[in-house]
């Protein structure tokens, strides 16, 4: 039910599940990794092959902006060679590229290299969600769990693999992200076996025509703006920081852990007494005002305020998946592909944007900027609130189902 807290479903359930399950779960871990890997390396790379920050910071473009594009491939990918294909070729992607990227000698091969780590990492982390859904023991809740703790995880534990690996070499990170990935295929070919393919294949344009429903739109718009605040945090906060890979390394660690936190166990708390609507209201407009001081604070200010944006980042990634997934009556996987196609192009623009507008201002303004953006996405829950108040507050949380999935909206 809505708000449900998610430890109350049986741990024991949770913990019991199949070893294809867990083979997932542990590639997931890892592929999400590899978003926040780069964090505590971005001065380095920039250093080692003389680039600026703008430059660097095309890292997150090209990835992004690869991801949101391939949001309308996936689905008609997987509904036609099935769930397990899918994983592998998106994995078997990431493991070239990431390898690739390790053997770089310029921004631009980088930067290209990375697009195609994008590609691999939307089809894995588009299909691995319905996957475990579809393998899991006791239910899609227990599946949802274990998925949003995999993606916490791997949220937490990237910053902090690029700071261990990146001390020594910025290359090193992605390399070990290859042979890490490289055991998750091979762990998905020994254990998964190929589920049943959905009765009807899925189109490009189906997620573009989910887009009609107002509801849908309206999240998306508003979690365009959110995702541009909260990538501006993941790709600029670095270079003002200015700290060695292990000192940043465990700001992002913190960071990560206060995201799992707050999306797995403290949403659904929020939620269950304020709402889902007012649940991320409130946290948008708390985020802006994080950004304000992170950007006009101190040091000291800036590493503090950064960590706190987990919490914030967290419960919006929760509420804004089961809005996405539950405003309207398109196919859940439509539904969320849809929704990502829009939100991911904020993730690709963010990075670029940043860098640029402290080059044509201050390092002030990036952070205002950013927390413009995250009030303008408040601003849209609120005017729109009537679209979307009855399917936030009655409807029980559509993360997913046995037919549907989330992707990477957390």
């Amino acid at each position: 039910m809505q708000g449900e807290d998610p430890f109350e479903q049986g741990t024991v359930s949770i913990l019991r599940q199949p070893k294809a399950v867990w083979a997932t779960a542990g590639a997931s871990v890892v592929a999400f990794m590899g978003i926040g890997l780069v964090d505590p390396i971005l001065p380095s790379i920039a250093k080692g092959l003389e680039a600026t920050p703008s430059q660097v910071s095309l890292l997150f473009t090209s990835y992004f902006l690869i991801t949101a594009v391939a949001m309308l491939v996936t689905g008609f990918v997987s509904s036609r060679i099935g769930g397990r294909k899918t994983l592998l070729a998106g994995l078997a992607l990431v493991v070239v590229f990431a390898a690739l990227s390790g053997t770089s000698s310029s921004v631009a091969e980088l930067v290209g290299f990375r697009a195609g780590w994008g590609l691999g990492n939307a089809l894995f982390v588009s299909t691995a969600l319905a996957v475990i859904v579809g393998a899991a023991a006791g239910g899609s809740s227990a599946a949802i769990l274990l998925y949003e703790s995999a993606l916490g995880l791997g949220m937490a534990c990237g910053p902090l693999l690029g700071a261990l690996l990146g001390d020594a070499s910025w290359r090193y990170p992605f390399f070990g992200t290859a042979a890490l990935m490289a055991i998750g295929f091979v762990c998905i070919t020994a254990f998964l076996r190929e589920q049943p393919k959905p009765a009807r294949k899925t189109s490009l344009l189906d997620p573009i025509r989910a887009l009609g429903h107002g509801g849908l739109a309206s999240v998306a718009t508003s979690a365009f703006f959110y995702n541009y605040a909260f990538f501006t945090i993941l790709a600029f906060t670095p270079f003002v920081l200015n700290m060695s890979p292990y000192k940043s390394g465990a700001v992002f660690f913190a960071w990560g852990l206060l995201l799992a936190v707050f999306s797995v166990l403290v949403a659904p708390r929020l939620q269950k007494r304020f709402g889902s609507l007012r649940v991320v209201g409130a946290s948008l407009v708390l985020l802006a005002a994080d950004l304000v001081t992170l950007g006009y604070g101190n040091h000291t200010t800036a590493i503090v305020c950064t960590i706190v944006s987990g919490a914030f980042i967290g419960m919006n990634n929760t509420v804004y998946t089961e809005l996405a997934l539950g405003v309207s009556d398109a196919p859940r996987p439509v539904a969320s592909a849809g929704y990502n196609f829009v939100r991911w192009f904020a993730a690709a623009a963010a990075p670029f944007l940043a860098p640029k507008i402290e080059e044509w201002s201050d390092i002030h303004i990036p952070f205002v900027v950013a927390a413009v953006a995250a009030v303008v996405g408040a601003i849209v829950i609120w005017v729109r609130r009537s679209a979307l108040s009855h399917e936030a507050e009655e409807l029980e949380p559509k993360h997913a189902t046995e037919d549907g999935v989330t992707v990477f909206a957390n």
